[in-house]
Formats: structure tokens, C-alpha cells, sequence
């Protein structure tokens, strides 16, 4: 079976992006993340993923956990954590691999994310469902098993239709589908199987894989959505290598009609996983391929196309971009942003879990990038960053290109193993709309971590290399010893009126 499988650890990956930053596909560059599924919930569009590993040597996949990204503005992506494993599935699953394609939705305040992974005592495949209290987690198994299992029964479509009832598609070289109960954890009815062979419903058949099983145009991967008032079915097709394709229906139970091809073969990757969400007004296709360094076949990457529908609610063939799409706002650098909020980076991991994420260092050659940054007119004067450093560490920002004007030159002295907030004053002010990066200079792996920064219009950092401390004010070091009033303050990191600050 050639099922598309996703799962992975958080691996420090060293040499994996070198892609040029205005490049914007694959739009996730610190891992590989396969079978993207795309959920809209409120203003906010959510990625769940499957993780291809580093590790893999070109033969097979490697999948450990699913990962979990947000956005608001199409152009800048949030990693918001790990927030399932094969570990979340023990009492089933096989561990430390096979964890496959998956989908989430919400219903009723609760998040059901269902997977694909491998039944340990079968060997076999079964598709399994994780519920929490909100997108990130945490997240438990509440049935211990799984829902259906058997060979080729992968890749989970959830839906829920206009009259509350929820569906499950699956399959791979076949399609099933059934009703889920209320609790949305198990089904009811039993399992109803699609003829996929028939041409009518899914086109032209296409003789017989390597293997001798049956090769028809329905492949994997279905995506189940209604858009006015008629099904669609999205999936990949043609066999191996994989194009993707869809096929509508008056009724969700069918009969389905085939439309044809969305997409065609995934750049160097002979499978192709995704599907398509309408956002702020907007119709998005989401897609893997092969293309960030060292990728291929059992490395893959999500990348997102923008499409408009034609007036008879087809969908036209949609060509593959490394451009991607536009922004859909601006981001505002004067409120609280997340450091794992990225358009493009390199050298860099997104590490963490539900109760907080940040951005840490792999490599002496890297960057942060984030697109589309509103500074107004007035410009920014300063910054404050949270960090946590082992080492002396230099963080730059730059605007327009990692070689573009220097606006800031951060020198970073060890935390001492705290989180702290650190104030700067701006080289110059930043003004009008720019891409904004950031760039670490000091020890390559792991000593550097980046929570989250915000500027200010006011020149609120501490420059001054010397400074007599005002006699207002108490000032310790790290260390918890209170300084006299005479004690000139050195360039370093002080605790002054219960704020940690840096003196420049």
C-alpha cells in the first residue's frame, strides 16, 4: 500500500532551508508537512499536517506526529505546536511511525481531529480520533481504538451537513463512507462502499498497479465539502505518480459525476494530498509537493494556490506557483506578535506545545522572515523582545531582504535559563509596509530561544553604553543583588523596578 503517511518528533533541522525568501511555496520551511487540512474556523484558517521526518532516506516514510499551524493573512503562518503523536494512540496504534493523513473539525466547542495510522496487532491500517477543548490541545483518544480499520482505509474526510449530520470518507484504491454518531467518535449504519470503477463517477480506468491491484482514477486522499448546494469530492488520482481531481453530486450518498482534473503531478513528489477552503471571500487549494531542499517523494511540503471558482461552480485547473498567494492584511508590529509567526526562515525550528511555542537556532546561517508589516507613517523607534539565551547571541532586523537596511542590532547576554523581555532602541526608525527579517548570529544549535516581539513608536529601549542610575530607582543584577547608587551600569542584562532590562 503507497498510503500517504504522516507523523514526526521535532527534529533540529540543519541544512534543510536555503530556498530564496521571496519565494513563498512550500509555505511551512522548518519541517516537511505533507496532506495539509485546512479548517476555517472564525477569522482564523487552521493547517493541521502530517510530518514527513528529516531523517528518511528516500525509501519509505518516516512519521512520528501531526503538527498544527494558523493564519490570518494567508502570507505569515503560526506553529502552534505538536499536539498529537503515535503516543496519543497507544493503546492501538503502532508507535514511533505510520502516523498518516489526517483531518480536524469542530463541533459544539469540541475539536475532533481524526488520523490514519497502523492497527499494532494487525498490521492493518485504522483511522482514530482525538478530541479537545480547543484547536492546540491537549488532545486524548476517548474510544482507545479505532473507529473503522482494515487494509486501504486511510485518509479521513470529515463533514458535517446542513441537517447535523456528520460523514467519514476514506480509502485508498477504494472508497467508503459512513454517518457519524453525535459524539462523533464512532459510526452508525456501518460502512457504505463507492464503485470507484466506474468511469462515469471518477473517470477514464486506468488498468492495474505494480503490485496487481486495481488501478482506477480515484486514488486517495478524498475531501468532502458543499458549496452551494452541491457535493464535491476532491482527490488524488491517476495512480502513482498522483494528480488531483474531483467529482460532485446532488446527494452525499451520490451518485457521483466526474468533473476532472484540479491539478496535475506534485513537483518532485509522485503523491499529491490536500484540498480546498474558501477564506475571507477568498478559494484556496491547498497541495504538497517535494520541492524544499533535500525533499521528495517521502519528504513533502504544503504549498497553497488561490483559485476562483468558474460561474457554473466548476473548478478551473489551477496551476502550480512558487509565488503563492497575497497577503490578506497587514500585521500590526505595534501589538504583541509571536516569533513563530513566519512567512520564511531558514536555519531555524518552531519548537513547543499548547502552553506556548518559540522560535530556536539550527544554524549559523539563518533568518526569519515575516511578510507584510505595517509600521504606518510615523515609524517604529523601538522594540522589546522575550528571549532566553545560554550564550552571547547578536539578533539583527533587517527590512526589504536578509541583505537589506539594518534597523536593529540586538546584543543578547545569557538568561541565565530565564525567559526575559528586553527593550531596544531602533539603528533608525522603521516606517511604511515592509517585510521584516531577523537574523541570529552566535552558537549554531539550540542556544538561542525567541518568543515573541512587539515595537513601539516611542525611543523606550536603553541605549546609553554607560549610565548612571537614577536614584529613584532599584536596580539588581540577575543574580538578585541590589546595586548601590554609585554602581555604574556596564552593558547587561538588570532587573530595574522589577522589569528585566537590558543597558546597551
Amino acid at each position: 500500500m503507497k498510503a500517504l503517511l504522516r507523523l514526526a518528533m521535532m527534529v533540529c533541522l540543519t541544512c534543510l532551508y536555503t530556498m530564496s525568501a521571496e519565494a513563498q511555496n512550500p509555505i511551512i520551511c522548518d519541517r516537511y508537512t505533507p496532506d495539509p487540512a485546512p479548517y476555517v474556523h472564525g477569522d482564523t484558517l487552521y493547517l493541521f499536517v502530517d510530518h514527513d521526518e528529516n531523517e528518511t532516506l528516500n525509501n519509505y516514510f518516516t512519521m512520528k506526529d501531526w503538527l498544527l499551524y494558523c493564519t490570518v493573512d494567508m502570507v505569515n503562518w503560526t506553529y502552534l505546536g505538536t499536539p498529537l503523536t503515535s503516543a496519543t494512540f497507544s493503546s492501538w496504534a503502532k508507535q514511533d511511525n505510520d502516523c498518516w493523513a489526517s483531518q480536524c473539525i469542530e463541533r459544539d466547542g469540541k475539536w475532533y481531529w481524526y488520523v490514519t495510522a497502523t492497527v499494532r496487532d494487525g498490521g492493518y491500517t485504522g483511522i482514530g480520533v482525538a478530541v479537545a477543548d480547543s484547536p492546540a490541545g491537549p488532545y486524548t483518544d476517548p474510544i482507545k481504538k479505532p473507529i473503522v480499520k482494515g487494509w486501504f482505509k486511510i485518509d479521513p474526510s470529515v463533514f458535517i451537513d446542513d441537517d447535523g449530520q456528520a460523514y467519514l470518507f476514506y480509502g485508498n484504491n477504494a472508497l467508503w463512507y459512513a454517518k457519524l454518531t453525535k459524539s462523533m467518535t464512532s459510526i452508525t449504519g456501518g460502512e457504505k462502499e463507492i464503485k470507484t470503477k466506474d468511469e462515469s463517477a471518477f473517470g477514464p480506468y486506468k488498468g492495474y498497479n505494480d503490485d496487481g491491484t486495481p488501478k482506477t482514477n480515484f486514488e486517495e486522499a478524498s475531501w468532502i465539502y458543499k458549496r452551494n448546494g452541491k457535493y464535491y469530492l476532491e482527490y488524488a488520482a491517476g495512480g502513482v505518480p498522483e494528480h488531483w481531481a474531483y467529482s460532485t453530486a446532488d446527494k452525499i450518498t451520490g451518485p457521483w459525476k466526474y468533473q476532472g482534473k484540479i491539478m496535475g503531478e506534485a513537483e518532485n513528489s509522485f503523491t499529491i494530498h490536500g484540498g480546498s477552503v474558501e477564506y475571507k471571500g477568498h478559494h484556496y487549494m491547498f497541495y504538497h509537493n517535494g520541492k524544499l531542499p533535500n525533499g521528495g517523494g517521502y519528504k513533502r511540503s504544503t504549498c497553497v494556490e488561490e483559485f476562483t471558482p468558474n460561474t457554473d461552480g466548476t473548478i478551473p485547473y489551477i496551476n502550480f506557483t512558487e509565488n503563492g498567494v497575497e497577503p490578506l492584511q497587514t500585521v500590526n508590529p505595534y501589538k504583541k506578535q509571536e516569533a513563530e509567526t513566519i512567512n520564511q526562515c531558514q536555519g531555524v525550528l518552531c519548537e513547543g506545545d499548547y502552553t506556548g511555542c518559540y522560535v530556536t537556532n539550527t544554524s549559523r546561517s539563518n533568518f526569519v522572515k515575516v511578510r507584510n508589516v505595517d509600521f504606518g507613517a510615523s515609524g517604529a523607534q523601538s522594540i522589546r523582545v522575550c528571549v532566553k539565551s545560554e550564550r552571547n547571541m547578536t539578533l539583527v532586523m533587517r527590512t526589504g531582504s536578509q541583505s537589506g537596511t539594518v534597523k536593529g542590532r540586538l546584543t543578547i547576554e545569557p538568561t541565565n535559563g530565564e525567559w526575559v523581555y528586553l527593550d531596544y532602541a531602533l539603528t533608525e526608525p522603521i516606517t511604511g509596509i515592509k517585510d521584516l527579517f531577523f537574523i541570529l548570529s552566535g552558537p549554531t544549535s539550540s542556544q538561542f530561544k525567541f518568543d515573541n516581539w512587539q515595537f513601539s513608536e516611542s525611543a523606550t529601549g536603553i541605549s546609553n553604553v554607560s549610565v548612571e542610575r537614577p536614584s529613584n530607582q532599584e536596580i539588581y543584577d540577575l543574580q538578585g543583588r541590589k546595586l548601590s547608587f554609585t554602581t555604574k551600569l556596564k552593558p547587561g542584562i538588570y532587573i530595574i523596578d522589577g522589569k528585566k532590562t537590558v543597558i546597551l
